[in-house]
């Protein structure tokens, strides 16, 4: 169970992780040593479970960022699995989810333009065997950032 002091540590962590244990413990009312020691119990008991850098996808030449929505063909685990291993080989596909309703999985990719994303649903998932259906979104504007999860 989280304490108060866990709470707060994970919310500072989530919009900083590169915070030092003495910056933490000012923070946190607490001392560097003290601060240092919950992150790792953090760490080890699976609430902290790694750390990340945000990168700028316009630095990095990804000007299109889509919702795709895939129905599947069949329901047969085979296929599923052949999809999750597809979806783990396009690096333009940054996260996937399962989904109950209409749609069986939903993926948000990043494309560097729309022929991009053109060619990753015509030429790499809608010819896949397990896929029967894609319904692509393209975000217009991202109006709130990816937030912390709330503690």
């Amino acid at each position: 169970m989280l304490d108060e002091i866990d709470s707060r540590l994970l919310a500072e962590l989530q919009k900083d992780a590169t915070l030092t244990s003495e910056v933490l413990g000012t923070r946190l009312g607490l001392s560097a040593s003290q601060a240092g020691r919950r992150r790792q119990r953090l760490e080890a008991e699976g609430y902290i479970t790694g750390y990340g850098a945000r990168v700028s996808p316009d630095r990095l030449g990804l000007s299109v960022q889509a919702f795709i929505s895939v129905q599947m063909a069949s329901q047969e685990p085979a296929a599923a699995r052949a999809l999750a291993s597809l979806v783990a080989t396009r690096p333009e596909i940054i996260s996937a989810w399962t989904l109950t309703g209409e749609a069986d999985y939903l993926m948000r990719v990043w494309c560097a333009d729309l022929p991009g994303l053109n060619r990753l649903i015509h030429q790499v998932l809608l010819p896949h065997p397990s896929v029967a259906r894609v319904q692509s979104q393209i975000v217009m504007d991202q109006f709130k950032p990816d937030a912390p999860l709330p503690t």
